[in-house]
């Protein structure tokens, strides 16, 4: 905005500190102008940060040691000071935030007030103006993937999917149709060639809309699968009784002035996203784009479930602990990514003399707790396998050696909660490496801690 942007160029004249704008945006801050440093954050999760609490609360803060302040989110590595103030309102509503740090605290004497008149002046510009910006169409689309992705459930995808192409396209209706009738809906209106979706909360309206394109039938219906299966997104230009429309009566007698058709999926394989409205409207190539990413992420999605669901109907687990052992293991390591994938082999210390002193029956116990308290440990996405007796190998997915070192530090003091002690092997699997070789190296660290006396971690060279 042209509002902030002036007002960082003016603060800019007068002091070096990193200047930033923030504005409430849905769902975050956006950093609409900002100098003063080669890189900043593009925006902050509404209540995190300095600048999410100035939001939040509406009251100034003023930090004259950063390191001492746990909020304080560290961008460049020479921030001592930071003075945020709120961009009010004319009724005193915060409408973001006006942040400065430093690389010094010498001469913040009087920074605060004027700041903070700045801050009541802006927010009553931008008010003058308008309002803050609205969520842009990347934004959208960027928080309807995180939803999809977090999706747990076939049904879930589509819905969210429908969800977020009515959000991005501004048509008042959404739905996905695919190619097998699988009743993810019972709600949901139904064709025999596909399934209908309609968005999570349709008006009566949207849903009277998306009864009548149901019921044009599934030869019509099939023809709009087909054609974006094989030739990908489409979309209209304008009043469909002003422009040749031959070819899509059906539609347009049910009511659909406007559309934007999107492929979810490769081929044959995949479903339609399909965004409309009874009036007419003038989407843009650009848009369609935008529907087409999200099918394309929503596939995505739907191609992570099944493969989780085709690998746990394959996998035979441990009867014990419930873990799964060399078949699913020897599965997993196909998958190994060098410099990213690492293996953690586990041993329990002195297991055998639980079983020699208590029985059998109270070294399975002890095996089960320690599963458990392992499993609870690792990171979501981390799987945990038992490969022998009271051997297992954790296999992550890390940036760099010492993460991985650091999830094998918590798994040892895990396994301490519950009266254990377990020696790990950390090996990152590397260029060139089969996951075997990897695996061996991580034994052989193993091995090292028992050495040194157990209950350790070892990182392999």
């Amino acid at each position: 905005m042209d509002a902030c942007r002036s007002v960082v160029d003016a603060l800019a004249q007068h002091s070096d500190a990193l200047i930033a704008v923030l504005l409430h945006v849905h769902d975050h801050l956006r950093c609409v102008a900002a100098t003063g440093s080669w890189q900043v954050f593009a925006s902050v999760p509404l209540g995190r940060g300095v600048v999410g609490r100035v939001y939040e609360t509406g009251r100034t803060a003023v930090l004259t040691d950063v390191a001492a302040e746990p909020a304080f989110i560290r961008l460049g590595p020479d921030v001592v000071a930071e003075i945020c103030v709120p961009v009010l309102d004319r009724t005193g509503h915060p409408l973001g935030a006006l942040n400065l740090e430093w690389t010094s605290v010498l001469g913040l004497d009087g920074w605060q007030e004027q700041l903070e008149e700045i801050g009541v002046r802006l927010g009553a510009r931008i008010e003058e103006l308008g309002g803050p910006p609205e969520e842009t169409e990347a934004e959208k689309l960027l928080r309807h993937t995180v939803a999809l992705s977090a999706a747990a459930s076939d049904a879930e995808v589509y819905a969210r999917c429908a969800d977020a192409g009515r959000d991005i396209s501004s048509l008042s209706s959404c739905v996905v149709l695919t190619s097998v009738a699988d009743a993810f809906d019972p709600a949901s209106p139904a064709v025999p060639h596909g399934v209908m979706l309609q968005s999570s909360s349709p008006s009566p309206r949207d849903r009277q809309l998306v009864q009548r394109l149901a019921d044009i039938g599934p030869t019509a219906l099939g023809v709009l699968l087909d054609r974006a299966r094989r030739h990908g997104a489409s979309f209209t230009l304008g009043d469909p009784d002003e422009l040749d429309s031959r070819g899509f009566e059906t539609l347009t007698k049910a009511g659909v002035r406007t559309m934007i058709a999107a492929p979810i999926g490769p081929g044959a394989r995949g479903g339609v996203l399909v965004a409309f409205d009874d009036v007419t409207a003038h989407p843009d190539s650009h848009r369609a784009s935008l529907l087409a990413l999200l099918g394309t992420q929503a596939w995505t999605c739907l191609d992570r479930l099944r493969s989780l669901d085709r690998m746990r109907k394959r996998a035979s687990s441990d009867p014990l602990t419930g873990l799964r052992h060399h078949g699913p293991f020897g599965e997993r390591l196909l998958s190994a990514t060098p410099g990213r994938t690492t293996l953690l082999a586990i041993d329990v210390d002195r297991f055998k003399s639980i079983n020699d002193t208590y029985g059998h029956a109270a070294g399975d116990r002890a095996l089960v707790d320690l599963a458990r308290a392992l499993e609870r440990t690792l990171r979501q996405g981390d799987e945990l396998y038992r490969v022998g007796g009271d051997e297992f190998v954790a296999v992550v997915e890390v940036p760099s050696a010492g993460e991985a070192v650091a999830v094998a530090e918590r798994l040892a003091e895990a396994a301490r909660q519950t009266g254990r002690t377990i020696s790990v092997g950390v090996a990152v699997q590397a260029e060139g490496e089969t996951p075997e070789e990897a695996l061996l190296r991580a034994d052989q660290a193993l091995y090292d801690v028992k050495r040194r006396g157990r209950d350790g971690v070892q990182l392999a060279p």
